[in-house]
């Protein structure tokens, strides 16, 4: 907010006002009035001829009007374009309200157009007076779950006293009526069939059907009717403690046309309940997994995708209602006070009231909230394009701070015209973009038009073979635009045979920008420009410079040298990037008096160590291979005359390896254990001195040699071996035949035991038998 009325500040002081704040301008990109425009607010441009000197870059001309002036630049030569406001249209502030009028106007103007320079704020004023009578339609969505039965009893008295509430306030007043339950779905409500058809206690006779959300009454101005409807009204059920309101409030802020919204009025939902409410999510428990969609679902009066959607979310349901300029009042019981106020924090323009026990006190509470919805104006925005930002500064009595999101003026009585400062500002160019501004719950809006003002209007001559530009070109806000065939600043050079592309393309260095940005290309070759301390940059493509050095201690090449294209060259005695250090060794010798023990260079009396060796003097190398394996070959061939190296002993490893044998280690240095060539196990200690390769080793003269194997054993054991696996395998080859012999036998055994032999005598053993005829015993 500072920044805003620092602006306005500086714009009140006068036209020089931003001058005085001596501020620069980025000239990095600047190649035209429109660039300088789009740089930074502060910026304007020098359209007169001869402005530049030769050689020097046309962004000189971009700067704040204090300095282009002290360079020269006449005032009528200097262009500024300022912001500018049109009001398209502003109707006046109503008094009070008359049916004679389609819409009351509280807002004024209603359209502007603005065209306003990049990072240049304007702020113009919004008006604003409550209308006398202004329409009221409430719509009163009440809970019918089992526990509000003494609630809907004293509804059901209260038409006279709603009407009369409302007729205090306006003579154009409409009342409409809805209730709600929950989802006939379970966990919320019981789907046995008979409790569906009713749902509270079997006691209870006066007892309707299970439903979510039913529009019974849309908006109308007869008491009677609304009596009516609601005494035919009765109480239903469900089972957990959390309802459905937001389900019902969505409908009945989307279907406008079934509710009866009238387009002039201040729209109410009055929600009375005594208990929390379910939110978007809360749907999973039912297996309903599609979300609410914003839309109007009721037919025959009843909310037809209860059981299809999910709750909508807080934020769904603060959108519809904000869009649709309805301003909730929750008239609720004090166990459920703390989470609706926590709600109305989410829904802009929205209060809470406590009900009594059996909501004997609605009347009042809507009174008391609509007062303070109706006397508390908040003035914000919709559909705001990127890159543009409002803050809004309240002129009322009861003003609110200034604010980027919104303004607020709270207290105002009916009749009294307040104030809002607007200001806006573009960060960039843009064409033909709009917002609206309105007051939260009040369908008046003010459209505000934006385009930029990023280009110049010099008033050039038409001439396009200007004198000034060697007659080969015209004048563009003082700049020479060369005509086709040449180029250059004044258009002196005539490109010839040889295309503009060629000529350029000699100015560019590795394809990049042509001169560094830094010069001209002026027939095929860099005129380079100077800097702002008044030297000039130098080198082939304008490359070089002796400013923009390294610096140490705020000073250039840290005094002890001289910038030449952009490196320092040293004084005698100095060295480092930027000259910082002494040239000294101190910090980097040894015990042995070596630098960096050979193993790095001293720079800023400091060890810069080679790859592996590490600081502050390169003593130890933690990433280098292990010497006792790199250095085993010499170790064999300078103690033992063997390896692979003792053929060539004294040119593989005398210069690297300074050795002694010893019949036992006395220095405690890096110890060695390893196998020769001839695998034996040598015992060595090493040292590295100074460098890289340069070892000191003490070696004992006593190798551990393992005595050869028995060959005679090896031989005896080998055939002894053989010999027993082979008897090991005739007895197992036995073992198997026996084992078949054995099952085999065994078979036979049990067919025999099954066989059956006929009991018959054989004829051939029988005894021969002779018959005799007694003859006592004949016949005759």
């Amino acid at each position: 907010m500072e920044k805003y009325l620092l602006f306005l500040l500086l714009m009140l002081m006068g036209e020089n006002g931003l001058c005085q704040q001596e501020k620069g301008c980025s000239k990095s990109m600047v190649n035209s009035c429109g660039d300088c425009m789009r740089s930074a607010p502060e910026c304007v441009w020098c359209k007169q001829l001869n402005f530049t000197k030769a050689g020097e870059q046309e962004a000189v001309r971009c700067d704040t009007k204090a300095q282009l002036m002290k360079r020269g630049c006449k005032r009528e030569e200097i262009i500024s374009p300022e912001n500018t406001l049109a009001i398209v249209k502003a109707d006046p502030l109503s008094v009070s309200f008359d049916k004679q009028l389609k819409q009351p106007v509280q807002l004024s103007p209603q359209k502007i157009r603005l065209r306003l320079r990049p990072g240049l704020p304007r702020t113009f004023r919004v008006s604003f007076k409550r209308v006398q009578g202004y329409p009221v339609d409430l719509y009163y969505l009440m809970d019918l779950s089992y526990s509000m039965k003494d609630d809907l009893a004293n509804v059901k008295e209260l038409g006279n006293d709603l009407f009369a509430a409302l007729k205090s306030i306006t003579n154009s007043a409409q009342i409409g009526f809805g209730a709600f339950v929950d989802k006939t779905v379970l966990p919320y409500t019981n789907t046995n069939k008979e409790k569906l058809l009713k749902p509270c206690d079997e006691n209870y006779q006066e007892c309707q059907a299970a439903f979510g959300y039913r529009h019974v009454l849309s908006m109308t101005s007869e008491e009677e009717q609304f009596k009516t409807k609601v005494t035919e009204e009765f109480i239903s059920g469900n089972l957990d403690s959390p309802e459905g309101s937001l389900d019902a409030m969505m409908q009945a802020a989307v279907c406008g046309e079934r509710i009866g919204w009238r387009n002039s009025s201040t729209r109410l939902i009055v929600l009375t309940t005594d208990a929390g409410f379910h939110m978007a999510g809360d749907g999973k428990l039912a297996g309903i997994l599609e979300p609410n969609d914003e839309l109007c679902h009721i037919d025959n009066s009843l909310y037809t995708k209860s059981n299809v959607m999910d709750y909508p979310s807080v934020g769904q349901l603060a959108i519809q209602l904000e869009k649709n300029n309805i301003q909730p009042i929750f008239a609720v019981t004090e166990n459920v006070e703390d989470v609706y106020k926590q709600l109305t924090e989410l829904i802009p323009k929205s209060e809470v009231g406590v009900l009594s026990s059996n909501s004997n006190n609605v009347v009042q509470l809507i009174k008391d909230a609509y007062k303070r919805l109706s006397s508390k104006v908040t003035v914000t925005h919709d559909n705001l394009p990127e890159h543009v930002s409002v803050v809004y500064t309240p002129n009322c009595e009861g003003a609110g701070p200034a604010g980027e999101s919104e303004g607020i003026c709270d207290n105002v009585p009916v009749g009294k015209e307040i104030y809002f400062d607007v200001t806006v500002t573009a960060d960039t160019c843009i064409e033909d973009k709009s917002f609206t501004i309105r007051p939260l719950g009040i369908k008046d809006t003010l459209t505000v038009t934006l385009s930029s003002n990023c280009e110049c209007d010099c008033d050039d001559p038409p001439d396009s073979r200007h004198p000034h530009c060697n007659g080969t070109g015209r004048v563009s806000c003082g700049i020479c635009s060369c005509n086709e065939g040449s180029i250059g600043q004044f258009c002196e050079c005539s490109i010839g045979k040889k295309d503009e592309l060629t000529l350029r393309a000699s100015c560019q260095r590795n394809n990049g920008t042509e001169c560094e940005g830094r010069g001209d290309c002026v027939c095929g070759r860099c005129q380079c420009h100077t800097t702002e301390s008044g030297s000039s940059y130098y080198g082939d493509f304008c490359e070089c410079d002796d400013e923009h050095c390294e610096k140490f201690q705020n000073k250039l090449c840290g005094g002890n040298g001289k910038c030449n294209c952009g490196r320092c060259d040293c004084f005698s005695g100095f060295e480092g990037s930027a000259c910082q250090c002494k040239v000294s060794e101190e910090g980097c010798r040894t015990l042995n008096n070596t630098v960096c023990y050979n193993r790095g260079t001293c720079k800023c009396n400091r060890c810069e160590c080679k790859e592996g060796y590490q600081q502050p003097r390169c003593h130890k190398c933690l990433g280098c291979p292990d010497p006792c394996l790199t250095k085993l070959n010499c170790i064999e061939c300078l103690g033992f005359e063997s390896g692979p190296f003792r053929k060539n002993c004294s040119v593989a490893c005398r210069k690297s390896i300074f050795h002694e044998m010893v019949d036992q280690f006395t220095v405690r240095s890096k110890k060695c254990h390893q196998k020769d060539t001839e695998g034996c196990w040598i015992r060595f200690d090493l040292d590295q001195l100074f460098g890289e390769d340069h070892y000191k080793a003490n070696i004992l003269k006593q190798r551990d040699c393992p005595k050869p194997p028995s060959v005679i054993a090896i031989i005896g054991g080998s055939i002894a071996s053989v010999a027993l696996i082979g008897i090991l395998m005739l007895m197992l080859v036995k073992l198997l035949i026996y084992m078949k012999d054995i099952k085999e036998f065994r078979k036979f055994e049990n067919e025999k035991k099954k066989s059956k032999w006929a009991e018959a005598d054989n004829p051939l053993f029988q005894t021969a038998t002779t018959t005799v005829s007694n003859p006592t015993f004949t016949g005759e």
